[in-house]
């Protein structure tokens, strides 16, 4: 399974936020190159990136610094960089393929734009990632703070159709909450996927990262964990062996 330590960037800070709340932020560092590195060091391959800033729409100063943060991290030797958040064209995701971001995930246009989907998936293939989100089975957009009438069953299983390979399903209700995981819920879209998912939302123990590797590689490709390193529940190297031992 791989571990995922996640950065999630506004204006170019490490921060959190809790369900996905800009009025709920935290911000953990101002250098997130420096967090970076240190997950290398601990032993991460791979790190998930989230431009907050170009998903909430906030203004070019921002985003900005955000993409140069977002490349000065895919400089970070030894480490594979999956990256989304406000990824709405196909001019964005040659952007950040040539920044060096080895996934790209894609999030609202997928649902909103279903020709856009059809015609990215064709185009990048393997790159992307589906980022699927949902509270109770209901699907969410646009920073989750727009609902959508379809229900998670209709858009993962018409994401698998379009050739999707990878995709991350965040669990809304316990994202930033340290709330601990449904192994279940990702049981579910596992299946519907037809392939296995990266679990995001409510890692707090080293007990969750164990539950989710035993769930199997057919079910859990990944897990993305941030607000439990960042607060000291367990260091990246306890959560990496955790993985392992599964």
């Amino acid at each position: 399974m791989i571990l995922f330590p996640a950065i999630d960037l506004v204006g170019g800070k490490v921060v959190r936020l809790e369900r996905g709340d800009r009025r709920r932020m935290k911000v953990y560092a101002n250098d997130p190159v420096a967090v970076a590195e240190d997950f290398a060091r601990q032993g991460a391959t791979w790190l998930h990136v989230v431009d907050l800033s170009a998903t909430l729409e906030e203004d070019e100063d921002a985003r900005a610094a955000n993409v140069a943060a977002i490349r000065a991290i895919c400089q970070v030797p030894g480490l594979s960089i999956d990256v989304g958040g406000g990824v709405r064209s196909l001019a964005r995701i040659d952007e950040l393929a040539a920044l060096g971001c080895k996934r790209i995930a894609l999030g609202t246009v997928l649902v909103r734009e279903p020709g856009f989907a059809e015609v990215a998936a064709r185009a990048f293939g393997d790159l992307l990632v589906a980022d699927v989100a949902a509270r109770e089975g209901q699907v969410k957009v646009n920073g989750w703070r727009d609902d959508v009438p379809l229900g998670l069953e209709d858009v993962v299983g018409h994401l698998a159709e379009l050739g999707f390979k990878h995709l991350v399903f965040t669990d809304i209700a316990r994202d930033g909450m340290q709330t601990g995981i449904d192994v279940e819920a990702y049981r579910r879209v596992a299946a519907l996927a037809g392939f296995p998912v990266v679990a995001s939302g409510g890692i707090s123990t080293l007990d969750d990262i164990r539950a989710l590797a035993a769930a199997g590689p057919e079910v859990v490709e990944g897990a993305i964990t941030g607000r439990a390193l960042y607060e000291g529940n367990f260091s990246l190297a306890e959560a990496l062996a955790a993985a392992r031992e599964a």
